[in-house]
């Protein structure tokens, strides 16, 4: 019995299924989770579900993988076809200018940044062979289920989630074919989401797992797909740059990676602590592809899939207590990206692997329901905290002094950390990067040269790349905690950002007879969650669409 039994005259009746684990996102981290309950004991009941209409559509990823989380987890994938086949073969990194480059010497990087060892892949197909590999094992994997609701239970601990709900009307109420949805409930329950996943957000605020930690920070990763002429390909290559375009403006840096078939991932990441509300992440991506050492890269190719994803940079300092009353929170729920090396996927298969090892000795002994508190302790005191406490002041230092001093501080910082130990200790992030944002009046606008339609690309023609697609008659899952703050006060004193920050045009600002308009656009929704963490009013709220919706990304 649960606490939504008192609730039954505000929403309808729904079955229930009980299963030993329920997890949240087939994504690395619960993928992992999934196999590794199944390796511990066939018997164990454990379903997961994703929001996606596949697994794999709603990854978006760089992606460079460390495979040491999947070497724990399936020893042997290389024998076992695993789509991981582009082994990095060189490793290069730049600062740039205007109109020229700079190669920094592979020998001054910290040996944590070299990429030996690692493989260039599709996150996105990487996920689809893991939920095959989970399949054949007996994990129920559902796509197509956005998980809308959390169940409480009676004793306050988290007790399943409310998934499946189709069939709304845009004011919220049941439409001639909804369908209300099931409740499945678990002894425990896995919140693999993804970066500032709706649930996560409630678990995190009700059981103030943040308390003692600093804000989390972000970051907006933007990525194409490009194909490219042959001659200019160079497979297993790995390309960072840093400095231009963005120099003062914010902080962040772009990767190229060359996998196979001639093609190119290109992507480019800013973070979301910049403080001037003109800045537009998406055109500073645009912009970034005219630079010369990029353009002739890409002359002659063309772009064949787009799409964007926040990306979690708080590291050590904001990592949440990962544990709670009935479940965990996995990867990036919580956070585990090594912001230098533009890596989380191995920290989030290690999650899975922890969180699923602590679930098998509690039920062993009988436990369910309770806070497993080995599995917080395997995180902050094994591989992952390790991984994290290395570089935990390069994010800080970078946003405090600039690309420059940053460079040389977190540099140094990470080698010292490298030996065991730190001169800076751990610094604090302060403000969030919606605190970060100023006031309109404090800064110039920003002219972006316009798109040429070759190299660049306006929002809504590269949204067409990323197979988005939301039911209309659905609600808006873009929710205002109060309507009239976008026009009554983010505009005149930030001038509405968010028709700036957000990579896929939602958000517009229309000027009509009785005045401007807030207008959201929520069909375009590529589920990057910039919006829920940039609004400098924390006024947008991001929930799940119907199960299916947003983008359907190939092979990000």
């Amino acid at each position: 019995m649960t606490d939504t039994a008192s609730q039954t005259e505000t929403r309808p009746e729904r079955e229930a299924m009980e299963y030993d684990v329920v997890i949240v996102g087939a994504g690395p981290a619960g993928l992992s989770a999934a196999i590794r309950l199944k390796q511990l004991d066939p018997e164990i009941s454990v379903v997961v579900l994703e929001k996606g209409s596949e697994v794999g559509a709603h990854i978006l990823s760089g992606a460079v993988l460390d495979p040491c989380g999947l070497d724990r987890l399936l020893p042997n994938w290389r024998e076992m076809g695993a789509p991981i086949t582009v082994p990095v073969r060189d490793d290069r990194f730049y600062m740039l200018g205007e109109s020229g480059s700079m190669r920094l010497p592979n020998a001054i990087m910290p040996p944590l940044m070299n990429n030996h060892g690692n493989y260039i892949v599709s996150m996105g197909n990487v996920c689809r062979w893991m939920a095959e590999k989970a399949e054949e094992l007996g994990v129920e994997v559902f796509p197509g289920m956005s998980c809308s609701e959390i169940v409480w239970g009676e004793d306050g601990r988290v007790a399943g989630v409310v998934a499946g709900e189709f069939g709304k009307n845009p004011d919220g109420t049941p439409g001639p074919g909804y369908e209300p949805g099931m409740e499945l409930l678990g002894k425990y329950v896995f919140l693999g989401e993804g970066v500032r996943g709706s649930l996560s957000k409630q678990v995190i605020e009700r059981f103030a797992l943040g308390e003692g930690r600093e804000p989390q920070k972000y970051g907006l990763g933007m990525k194409e797909i490009w194909e490219i002429d042959p001659a200019k390909h160079s497979e297993g290559r790995v390309v960072h740059t840093m400095g231009w375009p963005l120099e003062k403006n914010a902080g962040g840096g772009s990767f190229i990676y060359h996998l196979d078939n001639n093609q190119v991932y290109v992507g480019f990441v800013v973070h979301l602590g910049y403080a001037n509300p003109y800045l537009r992440p998406y055109q500073e991506f645009q912009r970034f592809k005219h630079h010369p050492m990029v353009a002739e890269l890409l002359k002659g190719g063309k772009r064949v899939a787009y799409g964007a994803r926040a990306i979690t940079e708080g590291g050590w300092q904001s990592l949440p207590k990962t544990a709670f009353p009935g479940g965990a929170l996995l990867g990036c729920s919580a956070g585990m990206v090594n912001v230098p090396r533009i890596k989380g996927n191995h920290n989030a298969m290690l999650s899975g692997i922890h969180a699923a090892e602590a679930a098998y000795e509690a039920m062993s002994s009988g436990r369910a329901g309770d806070v497993l508190e080995s599995y917080d302790t395997a995180v902050r005191e094994g591989a992952i905290g390790k991984d994290l406490k290395k570089v935990r002041n390069v994010k800080p230092l970078w946003s405090r002094y600039g690309l420059t001093a940053s460079l040389a501080l977190g540099g140094f910082d990470m080698w010292t950390n490298t030996l065991g130990f730190s001169l800076l200790g751990t610094l604090g992030h302060g403000k969030t990067d919606a605190e970060a944002t100023e006031p309109a009046k404090d800064h110039a606008e920003i002219a972006y040269p316009k798109p040429d339609g070759v190299l660049s690309f306006d929002r809504l023609t590269n949204v067409s790349f990323s197979g988005t697609n939301h039911e209309e008659s659905q609600p808006c899952h873009l929710k205002l905690k109060d309507p009239k703050v976008p026009i009554g006060h983010n505009l005149p004193v930030y001038a509405e950002p968010a028709q700036r920050y957000c990579p896929a045009g939602v958000y517009e600002v229309v000027e009509k007879e009785g005045g401007p308009e807030f207008v959201i656009n929520f069909q375009n929704c590529v589920h990057c969650k910039t919006c829920d963490i940039k609004d400098p009013s924390q006024n947008i709220v991001w929930t799940v669409p119907q199960g299916g919706d947003g983008p359907n990304y190939p092979n990000m």
